[in-house]
C-alpha cells in the first residue's frame, strides 16, 4: 500500500536528494511538488523541480506558490550554501515540461479534498503554501492524514541564528500558522537531521545508481558538502529534507515527544522554534493549548543515512 504525499520544496541540494526519494520509493505516491522561495528564488525552483523529476523519469505535477514570506522582508538565497542555481551551480540541461496553472496552495486544497483522509503534506521549505492553503480552506485540518515539516530546533540550536533554523526563519509568520494549527503534525528538525551525516562513500553509491539524475546530486553534493566542510567540520552532509520522508516511512529510526510548539514572530529570537512538553505543568496558560504535535528529538544516524541509500540503490 503506498501513502500518497504532496512534497512542498525549495530545491535546494537537500531537496533534490529527497525527491529522488519521494520518486523511487515503492511506498510513496507522488501526488505532485508545490515549490515556495527558500533555498532559491521561487522561479528557481520551480525550474529545479520539473528538472528533477524529468531527470528521474517520471512525470509529476508541479505547482508554484510562495515566492515572498507572508509579513517579513524576503532574505537573499543562501548561494554560498546551495548554489545560485540551487544545485551548486552545476551546468543543467534544459527543460521541457511546465508548473501547472494553478497556485501551490489551490493544488494542495484540491488534491486534500479530492481524497480526504489520505494525503500525506511534506514540507522542506518556508510554509507559505501550507499557510496559504490553511487560509483557502480551514477545514484542510481535518482533512489531511498527516502533515510533516522539516524545520525548526528545540535543543539545538539554529542554523541561521543562534536559536532559528532556515526554514522557520524565512517565514515565521506562516510557520506559526502551520505548527500551531490543529492537525496531525511532525516536526523534523535539526534536533534529528544534524544526527544524520550522508557520507561520500555513500553518495557515490547513490550516483552509480541513480543514472542521469544521479549525475546531478553527485554534482551538487560536492559543492554542499565543501560547505559542510567549512562551516561544521564534517566530511559529507546533512541531508534535511530526506529525513522527513525517513520519518514517515520509518519513524522507528527516530526518538520523538509529544507537546505544542510555538513560534517567535519578531525581535532577537525571530524563528525560533518552542516545544512545551505534554507532560510537564507550566504556570501561563498559553503554553497548554489543546492541540499537541509530535516533535523529532533524536535520529539513528547511520540507520537513516542507509535507508536513503538503500531506497535510492535498489534494483541497481
Amino acid at each position: 500500500m503506498t501513502t500518497p504525499i504532496i512534497f512542498d520544496t525549495d530545491p535546494g541540494v537537500d531537496d533534490a536528494q529527497a525527491i529522488a526519494i519521494a520518486l523511487a520509493h515503492p511506498e510513496i505516491e507522488l501526488l505532485g511538488m508545490t515549490t515556495t522561495f527558500g533555498n532559491v528564488t521561487i522561479e528557481v525552483a520551480t525550474h529545479n523541480a520539473l528538472l528533477l523529476a524529468e531527470l528521474g523519469g517520471q512525470q509529476i505535477p508541479v505547482a508554484q506558490g510562495a515566492a515572498t514570506p507572508m509579513v517579513k522582508p524576503k532574505n537573499p538565497p543562501p548561494g554560498h550554501i546551495h548554489g545560485d542555481n540551487g544545485l551548486g551551480n552545476i551546468a543543467l540541461p534544459e527543460i521541457s515540461t511546465q508548473a501547472l496553472p494553478q497556485s501551490a496552495p489551490q493544488f494542495i486544497v484540491e488534491q486534500v479534498n479530492a481524497r480526504p483522509g489520505e494525503v500525506v503534506l511534506v514540507a522542506v521549505g518556508p510554509l507559505g503554501n501550507l499557510a496559504a492553503a490553511l487560509q483557502l480552506d480551514p477545514s484542510l485540518v481535518d482533512k489531511v492524514k498527516q502533515v510533516v515539516v522539516m524545520g525548526g530546533s528545540i535543543r539545538e540550536g539554529g542554523n541561521v541564528t543562534p536559536v532559528a533554523e532556515a526554514n522557520i526563519f524565512n517565514d515565521p509568520h506562516a510557520a506559526k500558522a502551520v505548527l500551531e494549527a490543529r492537525w496531525p503534525l511532525t516536526l523534523v528538525g535539526l534536533d534529528a537531521t544534524h544526527r544524520c551525516v550522508l557520507d561520500p562513500d555513500s553518495m557515490a553509491r547513490i550516483v552509480e545508481a541513480q543514472g542521469k539524475l544521479g549525475r546531478v546530486l553527485g554534482e551538487s553534493y560536492a559543492f554542499y558538502r565543501t560547505f559542510y566542510q567549512q562551516a561544521l567540520g564534517i566530511d559529507g552532509c546533512c541531508p534535511h529534507d530526506s529525513c522527513a520522508l525517513a520519518w514517515l516511512l520509518r519513524p522507528d529510526l527516530f526518538t520523538t515527544t509529544r507537546g505544542t510548539l510555538s513560534v517567535v514572530t519578531e525581535g532577537l529570537a525571530e524563528g525560533q522554534t518552542i516545544l512545551a512538553p505534554q507532560a510537564r505543568a507550566f504556570v501561563d496558560a498559553r503554553w497548554t493549548r489543546d492541540a499537541t504535535v509530535e516533535v523529532c528529538m533524536g535520529a539513528d544516524g547511520p540507520a537513516v543515512v542507509e535507508w536513503i541509500v538503500e531506497t535510492l540503490t535498489a534494483g541497481a
